[in-house]
């Protein structure tokens, strides 16, 4: 292999609100309520956030800035660990929350750190290194330069990669020729024999995740790999991208003839389907996967979340199960191939590293793609939950309520830089599915690059260009209004306890929990929740004001009632912030009691209370006087100035 140029070669040492309701003035107020109104009629799901928080954390505990931006990044946390490394341009950061320590380790030239990986004792990390992909081990701060390696690291940071560890074996997705080779590959760059897959099984393939399956006889595991790739059907209504996975079995030694020795044999490929039929809606744009174990080890049961969009860039989440795609693969015939299928079928695993028999290859090989389509688990075949926001990334947490009940928690990334935080509860033929809360975590708001989840310490551990985050799972201290808020959240991580919501892991006692999702509420001691309290203001007769009340749930309907009326209502679409009233012109019917209240199925509780008076009549004179004052030294100020402009012209 060639050495790195000079200067490259090694990683130095470590270095170490709430807004006023008082507005008066006519034409800005009308302007804001005319854009109030705008925003209003775009509308919000009702499956979008109940509500929105900011987490602050604590500086140097759960937040670290990078002190530059770091355009592309990699994020590596291994579970159990409080540490998180992250890579970037020409540096490795290490942040230690629980101790509060941060440092970085640098490389001295036009190095992009894609990869970072536990490997032994030490953590590996490969970068694109001047455009000669590279490696170092680093152990107890110490690094140690492995050199070139081709296919671990991409010679761009923009370039699609996947690299995939299983023990002493490497797969990647990467070229290792900067200039030829562009056609993308699966690959097998470490282990027995180095296998690539056929150049016409798929079309400008965009990786997606890749995993290996240990199934129930060893020479039958599997690699499945998540990819989307550009639509064979050029028809102009045809979706432009299709969402695939792709499977192979592990222990492919390649083929008998010389077309077929050094590519995989059992490659086939099967469509992922995500489309609600009743409402006539197509997710095909694959963004993220996860897979979720089954907590019995049941490898047929692992659960698998993908996100999808299509070109609104509305999004979808759907649920696969391992045992569904092992079957598509094993009894689906092939899409063109109308003889009989060879013996063994293509895409069979063969024990005793026998090699697949040159006629299934090139079956396999002419008709990769499967006629049966990998659908979504339960009887209706549809998504989890589809939502006008666009989702990027997902990560699930499989958690046990206080008594005892399994919930599926997802935490989603939007390109707001926001992060969702979705419910799952019951099984999949009746589960309800709820978003609870919307998760601002950093103190810069910015893109989510990275995102990973520590279920051992119930942490999310996400970074942007400018700063890494540390976010607890059980953020409880952002729902208010005392228990009938708290039960109202429906977060299984918290529950009430006498007097706050608390997180049922640090509460020593067995907190109350909401047991009835469509009431919560109604498990609260006391049935009736806390009155707002009461707000007063004077104001001068013929005034314009307007009262303006938080919109804390969005999906509560908030109503102005004055007297025994309704004055103003803001429905759950309602994308303002606040609820307004405003009050055009004050007679003496429109003073008095005013009272925002907040109905949420059969919640219903007062978010504010005003008492709008009289202005005494004495103090209203004292004011006009005052106002004629100061007109009239404004007058007597500009008088001067505009005599002398006239005398000029």
């Amino acid at each position: 292999m060639t050495p790195p140029p000079p200067g490259c070669a090694s990683l130095g040492a470590p270095r170490a609100s709430v807004p006023s309701p008082l507005a008066r003035s006519g034409l800005p107020l009308r302007l804001l309520l005319l854009l109030w109104t705008v925003a209003a009629s775009q509308g919000h799901p009702r499956n979008g956030p109940r509500i929105s928080a900011v987490w602050k954390g604590h500086a140097g505990q759960d937040h670290v800035d990078f002190g530059l931006a770091e355009p592309h990044t990699v994020l590596f946390h291994e579970p159990g660990s409080s540490s998180v490394w992250v890579g970037g341009r020409s540096k490795v950061y290490v942040f230690d929350f629980s101790k509060g320590r941060n440092a970085s380790m640098r490389t001295d030239c036009k190095n992009y750190i894609t990869l970072l990986e536990k490997q032994g004792e030490g953590l590996l990390v490969c970068g694109t290194n001047a455009r000669r992909p590279s490696c170092w081990t680093l152990v107890n701060d110490t690094a140690e330069l492995l050199g070139e390696r081709r296919g671990y690291a991409p010679f761009s940071p923009d370039e699609n990669s996947l690299v995939l560890f299983d023990g002493s074996e490497v797969y990647s997705t990467i070229r290792k020729q900067e200039y030829n080779g562009k056609i993308p590959r699966f690959r097998r760059i470490k282990g027995e024999i180095e296998l690539y897959t056929s150049d016409t099984v798929m079309q400008n393939p965009q990786f997606i995740k890749a995993t290996i399956v240990h199934q129930d006889q060893a020479y039958d595991d599997k690699i499945y790999y998540f990819f989307r790739e550009d639509n064979p059907d050029k028809n102009p209504e045809a979706p432009l991208n299709v969402s695939r996975v792709a499977q192979l079995c592990r222990g492919d030694q390649g083929g008998e003839s010389s077309l077929s020795v050094s590519k995989w044999n059992t490659f086939l490929k099967a469509m992922l389907v995500c489309s609600d039929a009743t409402s006539n809606k197509n997710f095909n744009r694959l963004q993220d996967v996860f897979l979720l174990p089954d907590p019995n080890g049941q490898w047929r049961d692992t659960r698998v979340y993908g996100v999808f969009s299509n070109p609104w860039n509305y999004s979808a989440v759907c649920v696969y199960s391992l045992g569904d795609i092992d079957k598509v693969f094993r009894t689906s015939s092939l899409k063109g191939y109308h003889s009989d299928l060879p013996n063994p079928r293509p895409g069979k695993c063969l024990p005793d590293r026998q090699p697949i028999p040159t006629e299934t290859f090139q079956v396999a090989d002419s008709h990769p793609e499967v006629v049966q389509r990998v659908e979504p688990t339960g009887p209706l075949k549809t998504p989890l939950f589809h939502s006008k926001y666009h989702y990027q990334k997902v990560v699930v947490h499989r958690m046990h309520a206080s008594n005892g009940e399994t919930f599926h928690v997802l935490y989603l990334t939007t390109d707001k830089g926001t992060i969702h935080k979705v419910v799952e509860s019951g099984e999949r033929e009746h589960s309800l599915v709820f978003s609870i809360l919307e998760i601002q975590p950093f103190h810069r708001p910015a893109t989510i690059q990275a995102m990973s989840l520590d279920s051992d310490r119930r942490k999310l551990y996400v970074n942007s260009q400018w700063e890494v985050s540390q976010v607890p799972l059980d953020l409880c201290e952002v729902y208010s209004r005392g228990c009938h808020g708290c039960l109202m959240a429906r977060d299984p991580y918290c529950g009430w306890n006498q007097d706050r919501c608390v997180s049922i892991y640090s509460s020593p006692k067995p907190v109350l929990q909401s047991i009835n999702p469509a009431e919560p509420h109604k498990g609260c001691p006391n049935p009736k929740p806390e009155q707002a309290p009461l707000q007063k203001v004077s104001l001068a007769q013929n005034s314009r004001y307007y009262l303006s009340c938080p919109m804390e749930s969005r999906h509560a309907t908030y109503s102005w009632r004055h007297e025994n009326s309704v004055e103003q209502s803001c429905e759950p679409g309602h994308q303002s912030p606040n609820c307004i009233l405003f009050i055009e012109n004050l007679t003496d019917l429109q003073y008095g009691h005013y009272y925002c209240e907040a109905q949420e199925g059969s919640y219903l509780h007062e978010a504010q209370h005003w008492q709008l008076l009289r202005e005494d009549g004495a103090m209203t004179s004292h004011l006009l006087g005052r106002a004629r004052a100061l007109a009239a030294s404004l007058w007597l100020g500009v008088l001067p100035t505009l005599t002398l402009g006239l005398l000029v012209h």
